[in-house]
């Protein structure tokens, strides 16, 4: 579920330290990034991931059942297997909040399919049917675009991909595209159970249930959600914090090596309920989650839910900035 649901009292009295983020410059003027002298990273490109957002973006909103969707799977199935992964596509039928059934596809691209050791990489590709938290009533019925709130994650790790086609870690990894996570109930239904958690992020419970491998496991997992827009801040996230604190400390040490602290303050943030929570459950794997929040606002985004979740907000310097911490992650595994 998309939305913020308690705030630590500790991390409401925290001030916010941080000095304001440089932009000048391309966001892509490091030649490589170094988080260690023993291991190569290679270097992020934010520009190469704001195209697949942008090429994600132009099929029109990402909603089951419709063509924008049924074309955008196609073409996440064919640029995974273009960076040499191995791709499932896991098909089910799902309920939505008001008993429509909804065909989804999850898609997993899986890289040295043989390793056991391995990293799962996730963030969802669906986008929100209802523009419901639009400031124009007229909206709340639209499909939003859906460029931070689903296609950045997405964005960012088929940019990963690209990297491990050209210089693979040493553990294998695994790129989770979840489906159906942003059905939730719309805030203009007011049927009982609106507020229910298990509407939200069906893939990711059907995943949880029923994952591509029936013996699937991995060392720990990092999930992505609205991870372009400008300005954004990632507190660590609570339920982060109660099932996968040691995957939060690797996310966040990296993030402060690499200088990327402004966007990654060492502080606790709110509990959201996302497609990491029904993983934490299961008990399958640990999983952090890299979400914003905007304390000024007090919510994730001044988009989020509205029609002007557009290109226009997405930033290639938080693209940077979430990207190369993730890849630091993944490469200094051993």
């Amino acid at each position: 579920m998309k939305f913020t649901i308690l705030f630590s009292l500790a991390a409401s009295l925290l001030l916010l330290s941080c000095q304001g983020k440089n932009t000048s410059g391309s966001a892509d003027s490091n030649p490589e990034t170094q988080a260690s002298p023993a291991v190569r990273i290679p270097p992020f490109s934010a520009d190469s991931a704001y195209r697949y957002i942008a090429e994600q973006v132009a099929f029109g909103p990402r909603v089951p059942g419709t063509e924008a969707h049924s074309r955008c799977a196609g073409y996440l199935a064919a640029e995974l297997r273009r960076h040499g992964a191995q791709v499932t596509r896991q098909q089910a039928e799902v309920t939505r909040y008001d008993g429509t059934p909804l065909a989804i596809t999850n898609l997993v691209g899986s890289f040295q399919p043989e390793n056991p050791s391995r990293i799962l990489l996730m963030a969802h590709w669906d986008s929100r049917p209802w523009a419901d938290a639009d400031p124009d009533p007229e909206n709340h019925r639209k499909p939003i675009p859906g460029a931070n709130d689903g296609a950045s994650g997405v964005g960012v790790l088929l940019e990963i991909a690209r990297l491990i086609a050209q210089d693979a870690p040493r553990l294998g990894v695994d790129i989770l595209f979840f489906d159906a996570e942003d059905a939730g109930t719309p805030q203009w239904d007011k049927t009982p159970g609106e507020n229910d958690e298990s509407t939200w992020c069906l893939g990711s419970q059907y995943w949880a249930a029923h994952p591509h491998r029936e013996d699937y496991t991995a060392r720990f997992g990092i999930l992505l959600d609205m991870v372009g827009g400008r300005g954004a801040t990632f507190y660590q996230e609570g339920y982060s914090l109660d099932y996968a604190a040691p995957v939060v400390a690797k996310i966040w040490s990296q993030a402060a090596a690499l200088g990327h602290s402004q966007y990654f303050p060492d502080q606790p943030g709110g509990y959201v309920t996302d497609d990491h929570l029904p993983i934490n459950r299961s008990g399958r794997l640990p999983v952090a989650d890299i979400v914003p929040y905007d304390r000024e606002n007090g919510g994730f985004c001044t988009v989020w839910h509205t029609m002007a979740d557009d290109l226009s907000f997405i930033d290639p310097a938080t693209l940077r900035a979430v990207g190369e911490t993730v890849a630091a992650v993944v490469w200094q595994e051993e």
